[in-house]
């Protein structure tokens, strides 16, 4: 990159509802699931069944969900991501925006606010540790979409991931090394990713070869053995099949095999959402319990924590 254009940082993540009211996680899920790199169905057969039956049923139920992890600032995904924004401008020196996939604020405000502050080059930062196509390729379409009207767009870096990344590594160990010393170490340790659907896999998405790297070199720095850590899948939706071993599966048969104590973290997150608040603290830990499970640990992801950020600083640094 030229150094002597102002460079500017685009954070992205997938995005929240405005509220958590049904209509609000309507608007999101609608635009969230008409999007081809999420849901490749066939228009004329997902359209129909997508406002016929699962908008008008989902979309009540998410809101209470969502109402069960809202914090008084908003959205946990927003909270959270408009913090690590904050600092990462604060260290950097440089204007961070915020962009999301789906809902506000969108990829294009946020380049547009870089654009007003004079930025000439931005440094696009998807927040996604692993790459797929479900989630980064869908950050580059949307950037495509947001170029598309605007007259003169900026030059741009994108980051395509940083799965195996050694400050990354680092921060998930810290992490996990933190919640050992205030709670104890359990029996098991199990990193469970967001899942796709198989066949996106095999048909080449690299998804779940960063995941098992990502865990692979995770318990390398911990120091842990087989039969102390794994890995799993959760979120599938729909009957079609998705990568595998499922969370909620893997879960309900541990206690049967002696592991009454449990960790549990989820690295292909990079800030608390409604899917490791709601789903992994609550639905997941229910589970656990119900089938013998004693403890139940949730690691929390690292958010704003001075190690995400000083990843972030070294991301972007190598980028400019």
């Amino acid at each position: 990159m030229n150094k002597n254009k102002k460079q500017g940082v685009l954070l992205v993540n997938l995005g929240t509802p405005d509220e958590p009211t049904a209509p609000a996680v309507k608007r999101f899920l609608s635009q969230f699931l008409h999007d081809k790199r999420v849901v490749d169905t066939t228009r004329w057969l997902w359209c129909p069944v997508l406002h016929g039956i699962i908008l008008p049923i989902r979309a009540p139920k998410v809101a209470k969900l969502y109402q069960s992890v809202w914090m008084d600032e908003g959205s946990p995904l927003m909270v959270y991501s408009q913090r690590q924004a904050a600092k990462l401008a604060e260290q950097l020196d440089i204007p961070v925006a915020l962009g999301m996939t789906y809902g506000n604020p969108s990829v294009l405000s946020g380049v547009t606010r870089l654009v007003e502050q004079g930025v000439e080059e931005v440094i696009v930062l998807p927040l996604y540790p692993q790459y797929s196509a479900t989630t980064t390729a869908a950050v580059s379409d949307a950037l495509t979409l947001a170029f598309k009207q605007m007259a003169e767009i900026p030059a741009y870096r994108f980051i395509r991931d940083y799965h195996d990344h050694p400050l990354y590594i680092k921060a998930l160990a810290e992490s996990v090394r933190r919640s050992w010393q205030e709670k104890g170490q359990s029996e098991y340790l199990v990193c469970s990713y967001h899942g796709i659907p198989k066949r996106y896999a095999d048909n080449g998405d690299v998804y779940p070869q960063h995941c098992e790297q990502t865990t692979k070199l995770l318990q390398q720095e911990l120091g842990l053995n087989d039969d102390q850590i794994g890995m799993t899948y959760q979120s599938r939706f729909g009957r079609e099949e998705w990568l595998q071993p499922y969370t909620d599966k893997t879960i309900e048969t541990l206690p049967g095999k002696g592991i009454k104590s449990l960790d549990i973290m989820t690295p292909a997150f990079a800030a608390d959402c409604l899917e490791t608040l709601e789903e992994i603290s609550g639905e997941v830990q229910e589970l656990f319990k119900e089938h013998g499970g004693e403890s139940f640990n949730f690691i929390p992801c690292l958010n704003e924590d001075q190690l995400h950020i000083d990843m972030m600083v070294e991301l972007v640094n190598q980028h400019r």
